[in-house]
């Protein structure tokens, strides 16, 4: 069963088992994951997962179904650069979760945090080629506003109503 659980020390093994998959870099959407983040460590995953737990400006969840991570989810309600930059949510599911519709889950289920936290409609930004985000954000309603290009490529903005 999936749920959105919020990042706890309790999970560092699954947690790692699914960092593991991604492959090196730091590139999962979604878990906040800087590049001075030692996230291998007991006492350095700890750190991380605290400093995740005091954002003000975001919510982070992982995706979790049982004892397993399939990825994360982060609502960004500030600041407004960061908003438009990066969007209100931003998602990334495990390679081997891809394609069973745990992400349409999760931005679901996200959406109804953003509701209840005021937001009226969200900014959901994607690479233009990421053909799962876009079905997904699509699934939930996402209007394309339009597609421009950025440092790393082309990216789609959509905007879902809440």
């Amino acid at each position: 069963m999936l749920e959105l659980v919020v990042p706890d020390v309790t999970r560092h093994s699954a947690w790692l088992a699914s960092h593991r998959e991604w492959g090196p870099g730091v590139h999962e959407d979604g878990f906040g994951v800087g590049a001075e983040d030692d996230v291998v460590s007991a006492e350095g995953f700890a750190t991380w997962v605290g400093r995740l737990r005091s954002l003000r400006d975001a919510q982070m969840w992982w995706v979790v179904d049982r004892d397993e991570v399939l990825g994360g989810v982060a609502l960004r309600t500030g600041p407004e650069d960061v908003v438009l930059r990066l969007g209100h949510v931003g998602y990334g599911i495990r390679p081997s979760a891809r394609g069973r519709g745990v992400a349409t889950w999760a931005l679901g289920a996200v959406l109804t945090h953003a509701r209840a936290a005021g937001l009226g409609r969200v900014l959901l930004v994607c690479a233009d080629d990421n053909v799962g985000s876009v079905r997904t954000i699509e699934r939930h309603g996402g209007v394309l506003e339009k597609v421009i290009e950025v440092d790393d490529g082309r990216v789609r903005r959509y905007w879902i109503d809440v």
